[in-house]
């Protein structure tokens, strides 16, 4: 599990989003396009979670220019790690839920 618990369903596609880099408009189309519309980034929740994923390590802001206003973010080491661990809870989950109503 993600150091002993298990990820929000924002942090799970803000992570899964920034396997390759990508800027805060970036994570939030394809969060939405993964979750099918189901989860919807607001801005301040984005960057709310990207300041947490931050501080915990799990990614990092890349370097930017000066001028620019646009920040790209990426996955750490660690974050992968918390991300591999999350996919493998979620599968654990879901095969127990298909195997015990598989025996009804």
């Amino acid at each position: 599990m993600a150091e002993g618990f298990a990820l929000t369903e924002a942090s799970y596609y803000i992570l899964l989003s920034l396997v390759r880099p990508r800027h805060g408009y970036g994570i939030m189309q394809l969060t939405e396009e993964l979750s099918g519309g189901r989860v919807r980034l607001a801005a301040g929740t984005l960057y709310g979670a990207l300041n947490a994923l931050s501080a915990k390590g799990w990614i990092i802001q890349l370097p930017s220019d000066e001028d620019s206003r646009r920040k790209e973010y990426r996955l750490t080491e660690k974050g992968l790690k918390v991300l591999r661990a999350e996919v493998e809870r979620l599968r654990e989950l879901a095969d127990n839920g298909e195997r015990i109503l598989g025996e009804e």
